[in-house]
C-alpha cells in the first residue's frame, strides 16, 4: 500500500499545479488596437493577489524588455495588479507577461498583447518566463501530499491514544513519531521550495537570500514558520502521553492541550488554503480547520486501530492474576465512570491464553480490544458528522452552482471524492458490524463466566465433612482456545478503510491545488466574447501507423476557440468511421510565430473520448496543433494541423 501511494503522490506531483485566482479582465484588454500608448496596464483577478518583484515584463515589438515601474496593486484593491509604463513606447505589438500569487498561496501566470497604432505584422518569438519549473513542481506537490498524510497520522494516532485508551502504548509510538517527523521535513520542504515555486524557478535557486527573505514576510512563509514552532510543543506533549505503557484515563489539562495544539496545527493549513480567500473567509476557515481535524482523527485513526490490531499480542496466563475478585474489592474511579474500562472476569482469552478465574482482561484479549474498537466507533461516527456538515459548506463555497458540480474539474473530483467517502462508510459499516457482534459475545460470555466462578465459590465456603467423601470436580478443564475469529474479520474490516482512506487523502489533496468551480464559472462568464467570433474550434487530424486497420481521424474539438481557458474533447474514429479506442491520445499546440510551446493540453481518457477543461492558450494566432495517437504498445503516429485562435 506504501509503494502505490508514494507512485500516486509522484505521478500527482508530475503535472502543473492549478491556480486558484483566475484572472477576471485585463486594461487594456487582450488584443485591443489603441489609438495611443498606454500608461500602464491593470489585471483584475477573482480574488485577492500577491505580488512579486518581477510580477511584469513588457515586450517591445521587436522582442526586446521594456523596463516597467515596480508593480503594485489599484487603490483599495487587493484583487488587481498594476504596473506602469515609461513614455515613448512606440508603435506596434507589446506582449505583457505577469505572474502572481493568489491568496490561497497558489501562484498563477499568464501574458497578453495589445497593439499601438498598427498592429506588428510578424511579431519575433518571445521567451516570456517559466510558467513552473517540473522539479520544483514535483517536488513542491510531494511535500504537500506527505505534509497531508503526516498531520493526519500524528493528530489521528494523538486522538486515538488520548480517547479510545488501547491497552499498549508501545506499538503506537512509531506512527506517533512518523508522523511528527514527516510533516517537520515535509514543512521545512515546502518554505526552501516556496520562492521557486512562486517565481517558476529551478530548485536550485531555494537557497537565494532574497528569495528567502520574501518567503520569510510573506503570509505563506509565516504560516509554516508558524507550524515549525509548534512542532516542538506537540513533540513534548507526546512524550507526556506516552511516558507510560499503558494508556490511562486522560486528564483535562492533557485532553485541553492536545485539542489546542491540534487546532493550531490544521490553522496554519487554512490560513493558506482555499479558505483564507474568497466570500465568508471567518466562516470558511472554521469549516475547514474542522474539517482537517476530523478527517485526521477518522483516518488517523484507522490507522492507529489497525496497528493496534496487528501487534495485539495475548498476555500468558501466568502473568494474569488468577485471585477472585470479591464483591468487598474496591472498584477504581476511573473504571466506574466507563463501564468498557472494568475488569472483564474471564473474558473470552485470545489464541494461546487460558481463561483465568478472576482479574483485568489480558491486553491482547477480545474484550480490551472490542472496548477499544467500540470508544473508537462511537469517536468515528462524530468525526463522520462533522465531515458531512463541513463538506456540504465547503462544496456550496467552491462550487457556486449545480452546473459547476459536472462543468470543471473541481466539481467532478469533488464527485470522485464524494463516492470514496461513501465507499469508505460501507467499509466502516463493516467494521461497526464487527465491533457490536464482539461487544455481544464478550457481554455473553462475561454473564456466563460470572455464574460459574459463583457457583465454584460457594462450594468452596462449604466444609467438606470430615471422613466423608470429596466433593465432586468443578468439572471438566477448559479446553485450548482457538484462535478468535472476531478480531481477524475486524483486522481484514479495518485494512480496508485504511485503503480507501488513503484514496480519499489523496482525492483531497489533489483537490486543494485545484481551482474551485465558482472561481473558473466566474472567470468563464467576465471573460469579454469576440464579436461575431466562433464559439468553438472543430480540427479533423488523419492519422495512420502502416498496420493494416492502424488509420483512422481524430477529431479535436476546442470550446471557445479563443484567447484564455479552453476545454478539448478529442474523439477517435476507426477505419470504419466509427468510434476508436485506443490506449493514449496526447494533444499539445505551439505558437511558432511568437515562441510559445508546446503546451501540452493533458488529455484524460473520459471513458469514449478524451478531454481536459484546463487548456489555457495567452496569445491569438496560428498554432500548430500536434496529436500523437499509439494504437498499441508498440505502434504510435504524431499529426500536425494549424488552427486559429482568436482573441
Amino acid at each position: 500500500m506504501l509503494g502505490a501511494l508514494l507512485a500516486l503522490l509522484v505521478l500527482g506531483g508530475a503535472g502543473p499545479a492549478a491556480a486558484h485566482a483566475a484572472l477576471r479582465s485585463a486594461d487594456p484588454a487582450d488584443g485591443s488596437v489603441l489609438k495611443s500608448a498606454p500608461h500602464s496596464v491593470t489585471l483584475t483577478f477573482t480574488e485577492s493577489v500577491g505580488l512579486l518583484d518581477d510580477s511584469f515584463r513588457l515586450f517591445s515589438p521587436d522582442g526586446r524588455r521594456v523596463p516597467t515601474q515596480g508593480a503594485r496593486h489599484a487603490p483599495g484593491r487587493g484583487d488587481t495588479a498594476r504596473v506602469g509604463f515609461p513614455a515613448g513606447l512606440g508603435e506596434g505589438t507589446f506582449i505583457v507577461a505577469w505572474r502572481v500569487v493568489s491568496a490561497d498561496s497558489h501562484p498563477v501566470s499568464g501574458a497578453f498583447t495589445f497593439s499601438v497604432g498598427r498592429p506588428t505584422a510578424a511579431p519575433p518569438a518571445v521567451d516570456t518566463g517559466p510558467d513552473e519549473d517540473p522539479v520544483t513542481g514535483s517536488l513542491y506537490d510531494l511535500a504537500r501530499y506527505a505534509a497531508y498524510g503526516a498531520v493526519a497520522l500524528l493528530v489521528g494516532t494523538a486522538a486515538f491514544v488520548l480517547v479510545c485508551r488501547p491497552p499498549e502504548l508501545g506499538p503506537l509510538r512509531r506512527p506517533l513519531v512518523a508522523g511528527w517527523w514527516a510533516l517537520l521535513v515535509s514543512t521545512l520542504v515546502l518554505l526552501v521550495l516556496r520562492a521557486p515555486y512562486e517565481t517558476g524557478g529551478g530548485p536550485e535557486s531555494a537557497l537565494d537570500p532574497s528569495g528567502l527573505s520574501r518567503t520569510l514576510t510573506g503570509r505563506p512563509g509565516l504560516v509554516l514558520l508558524a507550524r515549525l514552532a509548534l512542532l516542538p510543543l506537540v513533540a513534548l506533549h507526546l512524550v507526556r502521553l506516552s511516558r507510560n505503557g499503558r494508556a490511562a484515563r486522560p486528564t483535562r489539562t492533557a485532553l485541553a492541550t492536545g485539542a489546542a495544539l491540534a487546532l493550531a496545527l490544521a490553522l496554519t493549513w487554512a490560513a493558506a488554503d482555499h479558505a483564507s480567500a474568497g466570500v465568508q473567509v471567518p466562516a470558511a476557515m472554521a469549516s475547514t480547520v474542522l474539517h482537517l481535524l476530523a478527517m485526521a482523527v477518522w483516518l488517523g485513526g484507522l490507522t492507529a486501530l489497525l496497528t493496534t490490531l496487528n501487534h495485539a499480542t495475548p498476555t500468558d496466563a501466568r502473568t494474569v492474576p488468577d485471585t477472585p475478585v470479591t464483591s468487598d474489592a474496591p472498584a477504581d474511579a476511573d473504571d466506574a465512570a466507563d463501564p468498557e474500562d472494568r475488569a472483564v472476569p474471564d473474558a473470552p482469552a485470545a489464541s494461546g491464553v487460558r481463561a483465568t478465574t478472576g482479574g483485568p482482561a489480558p491486553s491482547g484479549s477480545p474484550a480490551a480490544l472490542g472496548a477499544v474498537a467500540a470508544r473508537f466507533s462511537r469517536t468515528a461516527f462524530a468525526a463522520v458528522a462533522v465531515l458531512v456538515v463541513t463538506g456540504v459548506y465547503q462544496s456550496w463555497r467552491g462550487l457556486g452552482s449545480w452546473s459547476a458540480l459536472t462543468g470543471t474539474t473541481y466539481g467532478r473530483l469533488l464527485l470522485l471524492k464524494t463516492a470514496a467517502v461513501v465507499l469508505l462508510l460501507a467499509v466502516a459499516s463493516r467494521s461497526r458490524h464487527w465491533t457490536a457482534r464482539s461487544a455481544a459475545e464478550v457481554g455473553a460470555r462475561t454473564g456466563a463466566d460470572a455464574a460459574v466462578r459463583e457457583r465454584a465459590r460457594a462450594r468452596e465456603r462449604v466444609p467438606a465433612p470430615a471422613g466423608g467423601p470429596a466433593l465432586p470436580p468443578a468439572g471438566p478443564p477448559a479446553p485450548e482456545p482457538l484462535p478468535d475469529p472476531r478480531l481477524r474479520g475486524l483486522r481484514r474490516s479495518v485494512l480496508a478503510e485504511v485503503a480507501v482512506g488513503v484514496l480519499v487523502l489523496v482525492v483531497t489533496t489533489v483537490l486543494t491545488g485545484t481551482l474551485p468551480g465558482r472561481a473558473a464559472t466566474e472567470a468563464a462568464r467576465s471573460a469579454p466574447a469576440a464579436a461575431g467570433g466562433p464559439t468553438a474550434s472543430v480540427t479533423m487530424i488523419p492519422f495512420t501507423v502502416g498496420t493494416p486497420g492502424g488509420h483512422g481521424t481524430v477529431q479535436v474539438t476546442l470550446e471557445p476557440g479563443r484567447v484564455g481557458q479552453n476545454s478539448v474533447e478529442a474523439v477517435v474514429y476507426g477505419p470504419d468511421g466509427g468510434l476508436a479506442t485506443v490506449p493514449e491520445l496526447r494533444l499539445s499546440l505551439t505558437l511558432p510565430a511568437r515562441g510559445i510551446g508546446p503546451v501540452d493540453a493533458h488529455l484524460t481518457d473520459k471513458g469514449g473520448y478524451w478531454g481536459t477543461d484546463t487548456l489555457t492558450l495567452p496569445i491569438a494566432g496560428t498554432w500548430i496543433m500536434k496529436a500523437t495517437v499509439r494504437v498499441s504498445d508498440v505502434d504510435q503516429v504524431s499529426e500536425t494541423r494549424r488552427v486559429r485562435i482568436t482573441g
